[in-house]
C-alpha cells in the first residue's frame, strides 16, 4: 500500500515532489520533518503511521534539533 501525505502535513514538503514522497520511501525524512516543526494535527497523522512506542526507539537515530529530541524523548518516555 503507497500512502501519500495528506494536506495537514503537505506544507512542511513545500520543496519536495509531492508526487513521490511517500511514508514507505521516506519515512525517516517525514518523521524527521513533523517532530521538528509539526503542529498538533501532523503529529496526529505521523502517530497514525508510527506508534509512540516505535518512534522512541528510533528517536536516537533521527537527526533533530536538540531541543526537539529532548522534548520528544520526555515526551514519549
Amino acid at each position: 500500500m503507497h500512502t501519500t501525505i495528506n494536506a495537514q502535513v503537505e506544507k512542511y514538503f513545500w520543496g519536495d515532489d509531492l508526487d513521490d514522497l511517500s511514508w514507505e520511501k521516506h519515512s525517516k525524512y517525514i518523521t524527521e520533518t513533523l517532530l521538528d516543526k509539526g503542529d498538533v494535527d501532523s503529529i496526529s497523522w505521523l502517530f497514525k503511521q508510527i506508534s509512540p512506542k516505535q518512534l522512541l526507539k528510533i528517536l536516537p537515530s533521527l537527526k533533530l534539533s536538540s531541543k526537539a529530541k529532548n522534548f520528544w524523548g520526555i515526551y514519549l518516555s
